[in-house]
């Protein structure tokens, strides 16, 4: 007996085959996502109305139509693909509720696996501003998103204090990503609770760090254990680190030609372990504030000639692309001060991934885009970007990643206010 909401299709054709995003398919196409399903065991038993396949777009979708409803994102999916063959008039799309309990069914597994199976940096070797002593540079640091205030989310998820013994307004989960400074492509991530230290959660990534990559992070990550841990990846590594009391105390061994020195890291409680060897920069930066800012950095290219101060410290400031990550996912994308909808822990960790996959998607196309047209990607512009992905959802076969030129810029046209 057929759902209310829908009716069953006269002709033999299933949503799932009919179902095509644009250019989420060009980097998620179809088969994998089938594979990825059932690799996590979610593939459905008998054909329903909303298959796997097609909810797995669908939360991709959620990421690229934040502010729309269930019914109007399945719309966006669906709209200009066969309707002019008059399959629209045989078929009408199933409700509120069969969505939801779809999204149930398929869960957050599939969408965290289909991430970790294509996201990779996206950086060729001329692409500019990838590249530093030779490494892929690459950096890692966390935000937060807010997520419905329901029983179970604050729960599984917590929430901040604020003042007088209060608590946000939302509960919040917790988001650490790996991003390609140079593309803008997260390609490795991990989702915790509020209370999930970042540096913690870091040892969840570390396995997408490759020999090739240097490595940026802040000064809230530093510890011996995750500075080796993560030396031990191949990568090479550059961190700011505290001068504080809290900070590491490196033991001095040698000055190097170019203002930097190299030391050994050891941790206090470690007396008799094998010393970690490091290069240590010291710098300021005159911003111009009554006393400039000084900064530490830590690194494991310890040969000045191949690397110079000079050029790390340059380099350390690109750590600052992936918060222009972060606001282009949570205000770009997902929409300033958006709550995720899911009420739910595990349909908030499948939105969090839709919305991963999505960005990930859009961040391929700009990609090629600067390729084919020989532009920087940082030249490129999210928002036009966003706004040409959408377009091309809902008019199949009218998009074509090189046929875009809304989407390239050159730097005189591009405002103060387009990055991000």
């Amino acid at each position: 007996m057929p759902r209310a909401g829908w009716r069953k299709p006269e002709s033999d054709r299933r949503l799932s085959d009919l179902v095509s995003v644009g250019v989420l398919t060009r980097v998620f196409p179809p088969a994998m996502v089938d594979e990825v399903i059932e690799a996590t065991g979610r593939t459905q038993v008998r054909h329903r109305a909303l298959p796997a396949r097609v909810m797995a777009y669908f939360a991709i979708g959620m990421g690229l139509y934040s502010d729309g409803s269930y019914e109007d994102v399945l719309s966006q999916l669906t709209d200009g693909l066969a309707w002019a063959s008059g399959w629209r008039e045989q078929y009408q799309l199933p409700g509120k509720s069969a969505i939801f309990q779809a999204r149930e069914r398929l869960g957050s597994q599939p969408l965290a696996a289909l991430f970790a199976r294509v996201a990779r940096p996206l950086g060729a070797a001329d692409t500019p501003g990838t590249w530093v002593a030779g490494r892929r540079v690459v950096a890692i640091d966390g935000t937060c998103l807010d997520v419905a205030d329901s029983p179970v989310n604050e729960e599984f998820f917590g929430r901040p204090g604020v003042n007088k013994g209060e608590k946000s307004a939302f509960p919040q989960a917790r988001l650490l990503a790996v991003a390609e400074c140079g593309t803008h492509a997260i390609f490795a991530a991990t989702i915790g609770a509020y209370r999930d230290a970042e540096s913690t959660m870091v040892e969840h990534v570390l396995d997408a760090l490759t020999p090739e990559m240097l490595v940026l992070a802040d000064r809230g990550f530093f510890s011996y254990a995750l500075w080796r841990n993560a030396s031990d990846t191949g990568a090479d590594l550059l961190w700011r680190v505290s001068t504080g009391r809290n900070g590491p105390t490196p033991t001095h061994v040698e000055d190097l030609a170019d203002g930097s020195w190299l030391a050994h890291l050891r941790a206090a409680k470690d007396r008799h372990g094998e010393p970690m060897l490091a290069r240590v920069i010291d710098y300021t930066v005159d911003d111009g504030r009554d006393n400039p800012v000084a900064y530490r950095l830590l690194t494991t290219l310890t040969d000045p000639d191949t690397a110079p101060a000079v050029e790390l410290a340059a380099a350390y400031a690109q750590r600052w692309e992936i918060e222009s990550v972060f606001d282009e996912l949570k205000t770009h994308q997902r929409g300033s001060k958006v709550v995720l909808r899911s009420k739910s822990p595990d349909l908030v960790l499948q939105e969090i991934w839709g919305y991963l996959c999505c960005h990930y998607a859009i961040r391929s196309l700009m990609s090629q885009a600067a390729h084919h047209s020989g532009h920087d990607p940082d030249r490129l512009s999210f928002t036009a970007a966003l706004r040409v992905v959408r377009q091309s959802v809902a008019h199949q076969g009218a998009f074509s990643p090189y046929g875009v030129p809304s989407v390239l810029r050159t730097a005189d046209q591009i405002g103060s206010d387009w990055k991000g």
